[in-house]
């Protein structure tokens, strides 16, 4: 026996909750792990974006700059986070 599930997304909901303070939050944890990872000289900043939150990790310095251009290092560190880029 076949049914069909329907489901409906509440999308101003789910608006509301990609940039709520908790996502903000936990992007920002998620950020400061990669960025540790990558070393001292990589920053961190969460900004809100027209749907959803999104957090940024980028070198400090341009040794860093450097670092991560010919070394991947963010990559890197995200991958040992187990954590993915999206495009």
């Amino acid at each position: 026996m076949s049914s069909k599930v329907k489901v409906e997304l509440d999308l101003k909901g789910l608006r509301q909750l990609a940039k709520s303070p908790e996502m903000q939050a936990h992007l920002q944890r998620a950020g400061e792990a990669v960025a540790a990872a990558a070393g001292e000289e990589y920053g961190v900043r969460v900004h809100l974006a027209d749907y959803l939150a999104i957090v940024n990790i980028y070198p400090n310095s341009r040794k860093a700059a450097i670092e991560n251009s010919r070394h991947n290092t963010l990559l890197k560190a995200l991958s040992s986070s187990g954590l993915q880029m999206h495009k």
